[in-house]
């Protein structure tokens, strides 16, 4: 097991949890309904990733050629990918400049996509055990 990495999961669903609660409840007459279905996007990508680290963190000595760039990649993209769109979501109530936000968003998603690719070549180089 590696517990960093399966305690970041738990952190990530934890906040995701919050989030989509705070969206479903606290948003959902403030916002107009293609935000909120924005802001939901961003807390499912969250929520994927923190199972994602919890199932491979729990899994860590099985698949030992995990590379840390999986994790690394992955939790700065799950922040940017989900944060953007959270603070998007908000920026007409809060008048935080949408300028700022915009292009984190497709970087974060590509930071996933990095990671996950990470991933792949590390099980893919595993030696076959017979």
């Amino acid at each position: 097991m590696n517990r960093k990495i399966v305690l970041t999961g738990i952190a990530l669903i934890t906040i995701s949890i919050l989030l989509g609660a705070f969206g479903a409840h606290g948003l959902k007459s403030i916002v107009s309904s293609e935000k909120l279905i924005s802001f939901e996007t961003g807390v499912k990508y969250q929520m994927y990733q923190g199972l994602a680290f919890i199932i491979l963190g729990l899994n860590y000595s099985t698949i030992k050629l995990i590379n840390p760039w999986f994790y690394r990649l992955g939790l700065l993209g799950v922040l940017l990918f989900s944060g953007s769109i959270y603070f998007l979501t908000i920026t007409d109530i809060t008048h935080f400049p949408k300028l700022i936000f915009i292009p984190l968003t497709p970087i974060g998603g590509v930071l996933l996509i990095a990671s996950w690719l990470f991933l792949f070549v590390s099980i893919l180089k595993q030696k076959v055990s017979k």
